[in-house]
């Protein structure tokens, strides 16, 4: 069986394995490993630098501290496959920052440790940002194998429609969870649906959540917007009361 390098194995990271299992023995380097996993070899960095092909399943923070790190020792038949859920940060840091005999790819599986295990619609992004190696189409054929249906789009398409959907998702599920949203006797399954919300984008990190709307150049003005939208809903409200009271 061949193998391949995986750099980070936290929540997201054992999604990917479970996925790269089905073709691929996985040495992982973690600085806190686990005691077992299938398919995976926990070892140290400089065997996983030794794959052709390595995954980057780190938090999108330190995602520089990672690149920067393993940049000098990467051997040039190496591609890099990252996972960021952003993707204008990361691809311009991996194109600057690594050597250019390395190759590149870039992608961001559209679900996470949750939905994973629900969602029977699994996409994915992938971009072809420096296929030095010839693995763009090995990769797409593989993931879509899996049943899970390939997205091709660049860094800023995918950071701008990201910012107005999973962007939008999180922050909606942060700002119940800060208004205290709960359940109650008499639920609808509209609410139930919050709720559902609330539970699935809280069980990520705050630090998930932070790194969402920091690194993705386009959130800050859907925030912006989101706010717009809610003052002119309560104007319109507010309006419609008075002319009411109006007419009594």
């Amino acid at each position: 069986m061949s193998s391949i390098g995986l750099i980070g194995f936290g929540r997201f990271g054992k999604v990917l394995a479970n996925i790269l299992q089905k073709g691929f023995a996985i040495k992982v380097y973690d600085p806190n490993p686990i005691s077992s996993f299938p398919a995976v070899q926990f070892t140290g960095l400089e065997t996983v630098l030794e794959e052709e092909n390595i995954f980057i399943a780190v938090p999108i923070r330190d995602f520089e501290t990672v690149i920067k790190e393993i940049a000098p020792k990467l051997e040039h038949k190496s591609t890099i496959i990252d996972v960021c859920s952003v993707k204008i940060h990361p691809v311009e840091l991996m194109e600057k920052t690594l050597p250019d005999p390395v190759g590149i790819i870039s992608t961001h599986p559209m679900f996470g440790p949750d939905s994973y295990r629900t969602n029977k619609r699994l996409k994915m992004m992938m971009n072809n940002t420096r296929d030095r190696h010839n693995q763009f189409h090995f990769w797409r054929r593989f993931f879509s194998d899996q049943g899970i249906q390939i997205l091709e789009m660049s860094a800023d398409d995918h950071d701008r429609m990201a910012a107005q959907t999973q962007g939008v998702t999180h922050f909606l599920g942060r700002m119940l969870k800060e208004f205290g949203i709960r359940k109650t006797t008499i639920d609808t399954q509209g609410f139930q649906d919050l709720i559902d919300l609330v539970d699935q984008t809280c069980n990520d990190t705050w630090e998930l959540f932070m790194d969402l709307q920091s690194y993705n150049p386009y959130t800050r003005e859907m925030i912006d917007d989101l706010k717009q939208a809610t003052s002119s809903v309560d104007k319109k409200l507010t309006e419609k009361n008075h002319e009411t009271m109006a007419t009594q």
